[in-house]
């Protein structure tokens, strides 16, 4: 899986420009303004729409429509927006687990709705074997930061180390529970697993 990456010798696949154009006929760019969190939710959603994995977001229909009314200049059909059901039982505990994690640690100022939208969509991207910005469909490191600034500003605070965001999400949901610190359900199919978790430590 090359999560909008070009692999060597393959074909062009510029899902990423098919998302970024994507996003701004979400929120009306150019011509309606945009606020930051409508063109993060844009983002987050034209990176799953593009590539047909909406499901991935982890809402439910209700919540994917009640998102868009919010945020977006025209609709977004949720027809496929099936319900995904996750076959490894302990995945769908994670992401549970954590979704609950972060809306406990929401900033009061953050709209409730988006707060529940985004603890899911964020709980569901640790599932997947990449750093959690490509996950997300985001541009970098820096966006995944801002984002939890603005939503989740405890989990920010938490991270003294400069950690991988996805490492510090899991260890911080691990420590909360009396859990044992380790990889989120994702991080062992990405490339700097080893970096972040070495042998032997």
């Amino acid at each position: 899986m090359t999560h909008g990456r070009q692999d060597s010798g393959a074909p062009p696949r510029d899902v990423d420009a098919l998302a970024v154009a994507r996003c701004d006929t979400l929120t009306g760019a150019p011509e309606a303004p945009r606020t930051p969190d409508a063109w993060l939710f844009a983002r987050l959603v034209a990176a799953r729409e593009v590539r047909g994995e909406l499901p991935l977001l982890g809402l439910t229909r209700a919540q994917f429509d009640a998102l868009g009314a919010r945020h977006f200049v025209c609709a977004v059909t949720s027809e496929a927006l099936h319900t995904h059901v996750m076959a490894d039982a302990s995945h769908a505990a994670f992401a549970t687990a954590m979704h609950d994690f972060l809306v406990a640690l929401a900033a009061p100022q953050a709209e409730p709705d988006d707060v529940r939208c985004l603890a899911a969509i964020v709980a569901h991207a640790c599932l997947r074997p990449d750093h959690l910005w490509r996950d997300l469909g985001l541009r970098g490191r820096d966006d995944v930061t801002g984002m939890l600034e603005r939503f989740f500003p405890e989990v920010v605070a938490r991270n003294v180390e400069g950690l991988r965001w996805k490492k510090l999400l899991a260890r911080e949901l691990a420590l909360a529970s009396g859990a044992t610190p380790g990889p989120a359900p994702g991080c062992p199919g990405c490339e700097d697993f080893g970096f972040c978790f070495p042998a032997g430590r």
